[in-house]
């Protein structure tokens, strides 16, 4: 038998979590709660006095069809990411997962884009489709005919975004999604095989529905990426241009309130952005969730 172990001060437990406790009360709570304040507050960014101003923040917003723009560009560069990376992504671990030479080294190759920060990873972008400097756009230009100007053109900056932030996430799906797979037992494939199963049947019939609690959180992981983590991206290549077309909403959150100190409404924004993160996130658990096999 086990034997059985207790803690003689009870006390100790909270005090082990109490540092974890102190970092998310000051880094998460705390800037929350300041955010809902501010948010009912016409302030003076110099820090003035604040005038409470109820509910005229958030209404501001509602009429704003910057604030409508920004939130159509932002959902659908989410989709777009997510789509993209998670597709891409589970084709190239299908690959990798394969009996073949050098596998070790087509998966690190396949990985290491994670380690590279997102500041870098948007500055080798801007680098390679640069209208001036550029071997992609050069090759655009010369080779496709395409005028590349994407500070100019809209459709061209919202896809070396998509492309950019879904090359940063490959790596992370990929890893998730490997290792999903590696833990199918090999023995149903190969009954499946003995039966005359052919390989999309194998797939979609036995493999994915096994992925299905990998998938499902990848889902979530990626939707929250493309809608809240691509801040970097978008400020090195773009600063939301051409005008503000891709300012998707985290950067207006930025824009308005540290250019153009506009401190009630970005504080505003913040929190609906937070309440879009609760929403999004209790919808996949109550609704998609229910579609995952564990």
């Amino acid at each position: 038998m086990s034997k059985q172990y207790e803690f003689k001060a009870p006390i100790l437990p909270y005090i082990l979590v109490l540092p974890q406790m102190v970092i998310v009360f000051i880094f998460f709570f705390w800037p929350a709660a300041q955010a809902i304040l501010q948010s009912f507050y016409l302030q003076d960014p110099f820090g003035g006095r604040m005038i409470f101003v109820g509910f005229q923040n958030y209404s501001r917003l509602l009429i704003d069809p910057d604030y409508w723009q920004s939130f159509t560009v932002s959902t659908a560069f989410a989709v777009c990411i997510t789509v993209g990376a998670m597709t891409i992504s589970l084709f190239l671990a299908i690959q990798a997962n394969k009996k073949i030479r050098f596998a070790s080294f087509y998966k690190t190759m396949l990985i290491w884009p994670y380690a590279v920060s997102t500041l870098v990873a948007g500055a080798i972008w801007l680098f390679m489709f640069n209208p001036n400097v550029g071997v992609i756009a050069y090759m655009l230009k010369h080779t496709f005919h395409v005028d590349w100007q994407y500070l100019l053109n809209f459709n061209q900056a919202f896809l070396l975004l998509t492309l950019a932030a879904t090359w940063k996430q490959l790596a992370y799906n990929f890893v998730f999604f490997l290792a999903g797979l590696q833990s199918v037992p090999a023995t149903l494939i190969e009954a499946a095989e003995i039966d005359g199963a052919s390989p999309s049947t194998r797939f979609w019939k036995i493999i994915f529905p096994m992925l299905s609690p990998t998938t499902f959180y990848l889902l979530v992981m990626n939707l929250v990426y493309g809608f809240f983590e691509t801040f970097p991206i978008i400020h090195q290549i773009t600063q939301g241009a051409p005008g503000k077309s891709t300012g998707i909403l985290v950067y207006k959150v930025w824009r308005d309130g540290v250019i153009n100190l506009d401190l009630g409404s970005s504080a505003a924004q913040s929190v609906i952005l937070m309440i879009m993160v609760i929403l999004l996130t209790v919808f996949q658990f109550r609704f998609i969730e229910r579609r995952v096999t564990y």
